[in-house]
């Protein structure tokens, strides 16, 4: 029996936000060694070559030119400011720090969806949203925690990030999903490399092969998250982000205690 659009929309949430941690982990180790827009810069050259054999493999070549050239552009210039805010927050910040703010975007997802997507903002959206910035309050402990630049990128990037997919609800029945991927890792791509001359460290086979897994976990998370937007309602994808709350506590324990 085939699932229903809100239970598929949740499922392929799940799998992008869980490739999108491994994402996350992969900066944070390349993040020691290496300036963020480098770590975005390899994982990007290896992303493109993805990205052109999924156009080629579902026949999207001439299919490129956006439907909606405003919001494409917007949704370019938040993609630009989420990578570099939240990988550079994630290098900052302790993995627990970083995914505690990170946890804000479903609330602001549910908040944007309101005014941007016309979807209803009822007394339990409402209990959500307030009962979620409680628990992330409670989590980050501002007062014992000393707020820094690392905290104002996370904050940055979740809030950009949670633009990001609303955009990606509000354009997903005028774009496929080739144009949906492909302007914002192109302009992404064209402006860290612009930075390449000033911060660029050779990386050795290694760390050529973690950024080579950031690039493949990517392009799924990409892939994944653009059709659970299309499926379900953004109050329904956007929670599916606590799962990595998981895979935070299992790589933080392995890799980066």
């Amino acid at each position: 029996m085939a699932l229903s659009p809100t239970l598929s929309g949740a499922g392929l949430g799940l799998l992008a936000f869980g490739a999108y941690a491994t994402y996350d982990i992969s900066a944070k180790l390349l993040g020691a060694t290496y300036h963020p827009l480098q770590v975005i810069f390899a994982a990007g050259a290896l992303t493109l070559p993805l990205l052109g054999a999924y156009i080629l493999y579902t026949g999207s070549a001439r299919r490129l030119r956006p439907n909606r050239p405003g919001l494409m552009a917007l949704r370019c210039a938040t993609t630009v400011v989420n990578f570099i805010a939240g990988v550079s927050a994630f290098t900052m910040l302790p993995l627990a720090e970083a995914y505690v703010i990170f946890f804000t975007m479903p609330l602001f997802i549910a908040l944007l969806a309101v005014p941007i997507l016309g979807e209803r903002f009822d007394p339990v959206r409402g209990l959500a949203v307030l009962l979620g910035l409680a628990g992330v309050i409670v989590a980050l402990d501002p007062v014992a925690t000393p707020l820094g630049l690392g905290h104002a990128l996370a904050l940055t990037g979740a809030l950009v990030g949670a633009m990001n997919y609303v955009l990606i609800r509000k354009t997903g029945s005028v774009e496929n999903t080739a144009v949906m991927l492909l302007w914002p890792q192109i302009v992404l791509f064209a402006i860290v490399a612009a930075a390449m001359p000033w911060v660029y460290r050779p990386m050795p086979a290694a760390d050529l092969g973690i950024s080579a897994l950031m690039a493949v976990v990517l392009m799924i998370g990409m892939v994944a998250v653009v059709e659970a937007y299309r499926r379900a309602a953004a109050i329904v994808v956007a929670p599916m982000q606590y799962s990595q709350i998981l895979w935070a506590a299992i790589f933080g324990s392995l890799l980066l205690s």
